[in-house]
């Protein structure tokens, strides 16, 4: 789905096609005034798209009724328009700063003291369920013997996720616990894009975090008194502890194929995807330098002490 067609939907579903477009991947998110419209991919076909979006909106009213900030729905149905879901919500305030990482840990902390809600199931949280769909999307873009490199690794790697054994009691998750799903205004930090939202182990929301860390770094910012490290806002132990490596690899595979989708048709897109294909052994695949003969729960000491270190 690209701009053009989003817009079209955005018609049919009654708002002006002029909107803004806030953000453009797997779903088109344009501002309409004082409210938010979320047009997803055509779920003809697909039907887990269609029930997905169901879902965020049952759990934005979920985490209004339990006293989570996050997101809220203005309409607690989800429209069907051509085959797309279309899904309103209250827009935002501006934000006033930048989302740090440590924004996001007490928000973590209430949504895993959370029960399983009720009248509705979250789902367990497939890391790798996106990838043969994202690597269909993505056509001609990519190699072939690359796509087919990026299935084994998925496969090998769904074996060992299924036999990890969790540090923390299993519950409800965010499933995409990044500062980028974090946004900051008057009132305080507020979860948004809740489409993830699963039952699942805990440590998925805290490996992620670790993850960027390895792989793209996070930029170090000021500290500050008044707010705490991420790692002792959240638990440095029990987050350490559920950070080993075997939790974060099955994150892996579907890094480079996640923006595909709405660049297929970009002249630079093959190149990207070859460069983000040759650098998962190096960054996702093997030990990093100086974690030889350290027990993973070391290893992820070590990593996390470092990650909140250069951005406190």
């Amino acid at each position: 789905m690209d701009e053009m067609r989003a817009r079209e939907v955005l018609t049919a579903a009654g708002f002006p096609g002029t909107a803004e477009l806030l953000a453009l991947g797997e779903n088109a998110v344009f501002a309409a005034g004082d409210l938010v419209v979320k047009v997803g991919r055509d779920a003809t076909g697909h039907p887990e798209l269609a029930a997905r979006a169901e879902r965020e909106v049952a759990v934005a009213d979920w985490l209004a009724a339990s006293g989570v900030p996050a997101v809220r729905a203005a309409e607690h149905r989800v429209r069907r328009v051509e085959g797309h879901p279309v899904t309103v919500w209250h827009r935002l305030p501006a934000p006033v700063r930048p989302t740090e990482p440590r924004d996001l840990a007490p928000l973590l902390s209430r949504v895993h003291a959370l029960p399983a809600p009720e009248g509705f199931t979250l789902p367990r949280r497939e890391l790798l369920g996106g990838v043969e769909r994202w690597l269909t999307l993505a056509g001609d873009t990519i190699d072939p013997d690359d796509a087919d490199y990026l299935r084994g690794r998925r496969d090998g790697f769904a074996a060992a996720a299924a036999a990890l054994v969790p540090h923390l009691p299993p519950g409800p998750i965010h499933g995409d616990a990044l500062p980028r799903n974090v946004h900051v205004g008057p009132d305080g930090p507020v979860l948004v894009d809740l489409e993830t939202f699963s039952t699942d182990l805990r440590e998925h929301d805290l490996v992620v975090l670790a993850l960027s860390r390895d792989r793209y770094g996070l930029a170090p910012r000021p500290t500050t008194p008044s707010r705490p490290r991420t790692a002792g806002t959240y638990g440095s132990g029990r987050a350490a502890r559920s950070c080993a490596a075997p939790a974060r690899r099955p994150a892996a595979p579907g890094s480079p194929s996640t923006p595909r989708p709405t660049r297929r048709r970009s002249p630079s897109s093959a190149a990207g995807w070859r460069h983000c294909v040759r650098t998962i052994p190096r960054s996702a695949g093997t030990p990093s330098e100086g974690t030889a003969g350290r027990r993973p729960d070391e290893v992820a000491e070590r990593r996390l002490i470092s990650w909140d270190s250069s951005t406190s």
